[in-house]
């Protein structure tokens, strides 16, 4: 899980960085002008121009199952704006979000996340018509800003992108003017090792989110009336945990319309029940989610799982690899400015990092596309069960 492979990295990474600090002042010189280079997120590849607003949420049909009261999200919605719209630009991590950041020593390897260029218009007008609904999940650790990369390239293709962060579960999230951090009920420290006492605990923590989602899902029409096309019903899209608990907001929605499961090994009653909406799996090279094993996967530990999901599900399932990626290609890692060893420590593929996200981008869009509007089928394969 995501939150693993930080620790992982972590540890090694202050190692490394202490030791160039000491021997190598020439190469934090130029990192350090490096990084200070602009960077830009992707340039979105629909017609329509994309906003940005920020929300906080409160369930107040549901009690929030780690403190006192009812459960409070705070969620980022992108959307289409008509083109020829000028404005001012979001901030890619506004406010207290620039916690995001990796903490010193290790932030000297990473570009500052403040200056990273963000295309989308802070609080434009939504473009005109009606639009489907997308939840987007984060992996375990993270949260919704960290993708988007993903959200905004959907909204340009015609979308309403709700990014919910799963407030005690990422490891950072903003809410009433404070920041929260992750607690162990919420964010377990075993999870993804394939023990039964981990699969238990996703088995149970994977409702919460679901329920997360489903629940942005309702306030976004709430919110923006007159721009949802409640025809459509509603997509749920997630990376690594958010990706199992797509697929099991999607089987609990009866108006779910189609689900996306990003590298995320899959958790609850979705795998031996399965989904009745089209659902794509897309891993990398190293996972086994897609139900086939990519060739640098270490073990076959999920591949279960996933044939017991796809064989449950009643609809039509796509699967598909994109080699020379792991984990964090699917998040806005592709986009920062990362030097060596932080590039060394995270899992990231060979692939070139903004191919990655231009590949996950285009087999997304793709799929709810045909999911939605009967587009041409996605080029990938059905799945194998």
């Amino acid at each position: 899980m995501a939150r693993r492979g930080l620790r992982k990295m972590r540890t090694g990474i202050v190692i490394l960085v202490l030791l160039v600090v000491v021997g190598g002042g020439g190469y934090v010189g130029w990192v350090l002008v490096q990084r200070s280079a602009p960077v830009s997120l992707p340039t979105p590849t629909g017609q329509l121009q994309v906003g940005r607003q920020t929300f906080e949420w409160t369930d107040t049909a549901r009690k929030d199952p780690y403190v006192a009261g009812p459960r409070k999200l705070s969620v980022f919605v992108w959307y289409p704006v008509a083109k020829g719209v000028t404005g001012r630009k979001v901030a890619y991590a506004p406010g207290q979000w620039t916690g995001l950041q990796l903490k010193a020593p290790v932030s000297i390897l990473e570009g500052p996340l403040d200056s990273l260029h963000d295309p989308a218009l802070d609080h434009a007008a939504v473009a005109p018509g009606r639009f489907p609904v997308v939840v987007l999940l984060p992996g375990m650790g993270f949260s919704a800003p960290m993708y988007a990369a993903l959200a905004e390239d959907l909204a340009s293709h015609g979308y309403l992108v709700a990014g919910v962060t799963p407030t005690y579960s990422a490891n950072l999230t903003v809410l009433d003017g404070r920041t929260i951090s992750s607690m162990p009920a919420a964010n377990p420290s075993n999870l993804g090792d394939n023990s039964p006492g981990a699969i238990e605990a996703g088995d149970h923590l994977v409702n919460t989110w679901a329920a997360d989602a489903r629940f942005a899902a309702t306030q976004v029409a709430k919110e923006l009336p007159d721009s949802v096309d409640t025809a459509f019903g509603t997509s749920y899209v997630g990376h690594s945990f958010g990706g199992a608990a797509s697929l099991e907001a999607c089987r609990t929605d009866a108006r779910c319309a189609a689900a996306i499961d990003i590298d995320g090994s899959q958790y609850g009653e979705v795998v031996k029940k399965g989904v009745q909406a089209p659902i794509m799996l897309l891993g990398a090279d190293d996972s086994c989610i897609t139900s086939v094993c990519g060739p640098d996967a270490k073990n076959d530990t999920d591949r279960a799982r996933a044939l017991s999901l796809l064989k449950a599900s009643t609809n039509t399932s796509w699967c598909a690899t994109i080699p020379g990626t792991r984990h964090f290609n699917f998040t806005d890692y592709g986009a920062y400015y990362l030097a060596w060893p932080l590039r060394r420590y995270l899992p990231l593929g060979t692939i070139d990092r903004r191919r990655a996200l231009t590949l996950e981008n285009g087999y997304v869009s793709t799929f709810l596309s045909h999911a939605l509007r009967n587009t041409p089928a996605p080029g990938a394969p059905a799945c194998a069960s």
